[in-house]
């Protein structure tokens, strides 16, 4: 999650004047990260990532240009990684305030640092505009099932804080309720969709005409800048021994493309053909 910063200068020469460092500071649990960012529209939004290193969590938030407000978690302790978009509804068409939605999936390795290491970053020029060193390739996840936000515990006990709005909108895939499962999670909490594939006998939504048709929906996302993995640099003692130190950060920029079924259109007005 260090991004270079954008300049008619060398962006390489610019790095290590724009660059966050790691603060290997003592003192304090958590930390709060605001770091500015280009959207892919071209407008600049502000990053807040936050780190408990108690809670073993990590958050990332930020606003995109059309109001959507989108909250990114990961639980280290539970291996649990939850999306939540909150949608400005289309009120002259019959919708609430705002939808809610929320993905959750594993974490997987080398996704981003580790809280420890998030709660001690800082960076030196605050006004910068943060460009993502590394822009990775998008993931495609096709949500199979929805999960009881009551019992949503199992998997980590930040859904229900993060996802009490999307209620039956809370979305997950097969492959991670078998893993889920063969951890011993209770398999009652799951409940599977129709089937969302190219085989499905669902239209997609942005090509259904009724509103209160059932339809494949999608949904994409992109987290613009966030640590990625830790650099780490080599130092010699008077010796000559040599060991590692942290030294840095790397920014990664990563889209989320989900497709999921929904009973109506109604629910999925944002995937229209324009």
């Amino acid at each position: 999650m260090f991004a270079g910063c954008i300049s008619a200068a060398s962006v390489r020469t610019l790095t290590r004047l724009c660059a966050l460092v790691l603060v290997l500071s003592a003192g304090g649990l958590g930390s709060e990260l605001r770091v500015r960012v280009r959207l892919t529209d071209g407008l600049v939004t502000e990053e807040v990532l936050e780190a408990d290193s108690e809670k073993d969590t990590i958050s990332l938030e930020f606003k995109q240009g059309d109001g959507t407000l989108i909250t990114f978690v990961v639980d280290f302790k539970q291996d649990v990684k939850i999306f939540r978009a909150l949608i400005l509804g289309e009120l002259e068409r019959g919708q609430n305030q705002y939808q809610a939605l929320c993905f959750i999936s594993r974490l997987s390795r080398n996704e981003i640092i580790p809280s420890e290491s998030m709660a001690r970053l800082r960076q030196k020029n605050p006004q910068a505009i943060r460009l993502a060193e590394e822009r990775r390739g998008l993931e495609q996840l096709t949500m199979s099932a929805t999960v009881n936000l009551s019992r949503a515990w199992q998997l980590s006990s930040h859904i229900h804080n993060m996802c009490s709005e999307a209620r039956e909108a809370i979305y997950t895939r097969e492959a991670d309720i078998k893993h889920w499962l063969d951890k011993g999670v209770d398999g009652s909490i799951f409940e599977v969709l129709p089937q969302t594939t190219e085989a499905s006998s669902f239209q997609a939504c942005h090509s259904t005409k009724d509103l209160w048709q059932p339809c494949i929906c999608t949904y994409s996302l992109r987290l613009e800048w966030y640590p990625c993995l830790l650099k780490y640099c080599r130092s010699r003692d008077t010796t000559g021994k040599g060991s590692n130190y942290k030294c840095g950060i790397k920014s990664c920029s990563k889209g989320y493309h989900f497709t999921f079924y929904v009973p109506q259109k109604q629910l999925c007005l944002w995937d229209e053909e324009t």
